[in-house]
């Protein structure tokens, strides 16, 4: 394994970095295209909201392939009913984002249950809540989307380095370009709360975790990544009133997906699709902490990028992702 990394932070991606590969795939590709020819037989992965939605579709994936798929649930009977048909070993443990406790417990039963973890999927997320506030006065969309798995990741990481050049995947999403982190006010304490402004900071920070933990992961062999799944018709939509949708284009007057959506969205299967390939691609075996989309490297937002696409520079900033590292183990530490 490598064993160059810096474990103090350091410059990991830019602009040349964030340049589509060549993958082969794309937008519609399908997981069993993207896995053909990777072999899971003996990995294990874990897959935060793994029981619904793209993260259903990313267990489903896994567990085809071979790999032990470790799902954290925050409802165990929703779970059950959503994994029961699944085929291959899939296994549930209760766990919720929003209470650290659960978190930690959670953590301390994997480390105790087992030898490694090679895939770290952090799936599960909120989108465009009311405001919210969890843990300790934290935003919710933040302290679910970034903190939980945050603490998570960390949580993890003596099982992760167990493994054989791990990866892990963070859901980051188009939204991020929509605001970065808020440094002054990132729980909106003082300003007026903006539940989409929320989100954009909670998906920036998905991204800049992707690139920090990328870089302290080097010195053992593994790699982290971000993505943008594309946009889908999951429950993370949940939050979002259909007046809303139908106003965003999203959903027609009686309320079912609109011509706009029907194509431009993705199938819940060709969601998960990006998250699968970061996850196993060799052709991301020397690198990290990019951000990618439609099962590619995205390249760095510009005057020519097509609306909703490409990542935006502050999302991949290495001393901004150094900061929100720090920054966050200081959050978790007072909780």
């Amino acid at each position: 394994m490598s064993a160059n990394g810096n474990d103090q932070g350091g410059p990991t991606v830019s602009a040349a970095d964030q340049t589509p590969l060549g993958s082969g795939f794309g937008a519609r590709s399908e997981p069993h295209e993207v896995l053909d020819g990777i072999d899971l037989d003996g990995a294990t992965a874990v897959v935060t909201g793994g029981y619904s939605g793209i993260g259903l579709e990313t267990t489903k994936a896994l567990a085809a392939k071979g790999a032990k798929v470790v799902v954290p649930v925050r409802t165990p009977e929703k779970a059950a009913e959503n994994l029961a048909a699944v085929d291959g070993d899939v296994v549930s443990h209760q766990m919720d984002l929003a209470d650290l406790a659960s978190v930690r417990s959670f953590s301390e039963a994997m480390n105790a249950d087992l030898d490694s973890v090679d895939l770290l999927i952090n799936n599960a997320g909120v989108m465009a809540t009311p405001e919210r506030r969890v843990g300790p006065n934290w935003e919710y969309q933040f302290g679910i989307n970034h903190l939980g798995h945050f603490a998570l990741t960390n949580g993890l990481m003596p099982l992760l380095e167990a493994a054989d050049a791990p990866r892990v995947v963070a859901l980051s999403s188009v939204g991020h370009l929509r605001s970065g982190v808020l440094w002054d006010d990132i729980h909106f304490e003082n300003g007026d709360y903006d539940k989409w402004v929320a989100y954009g900071q909670a998906k920036s920070a998905n991204a800049l975790f992707a690139v920090e933990l990328s870089n302290r992961m080097e010195a053992f062999g593994g790699r982290a990544f971000s993505v943008h799944p594309g946009g889908i018709f999951t429950p993370l939509q949940r939050d979002l009133p259909v007046e809303e949708q139908i106003m965003m284009g999203w959903l027609d007057e009686d309320g079912n997906p609109s011509e706009l959506a029907q194509a431009a969205f993705k199938s819940p299967s060709q969601g998960c699709t990006t998250t699968l390939w970061a996850a196993t691609s060799p052709l991301l075996a020397d690198k990290g902490g990019l951000y990618c989309e439609d099962c590619d490297v995205a390249p760095m937002v510009g005057p020519d990028s097509p609306r909703g696409a490409n990542v935006a520079p502050h999302a991949v900033d290495p001393e901004q992702a150094a900061r929100l590292w720090a920054l966050s183990e200081e959050m978790i530490a007072a909780a």
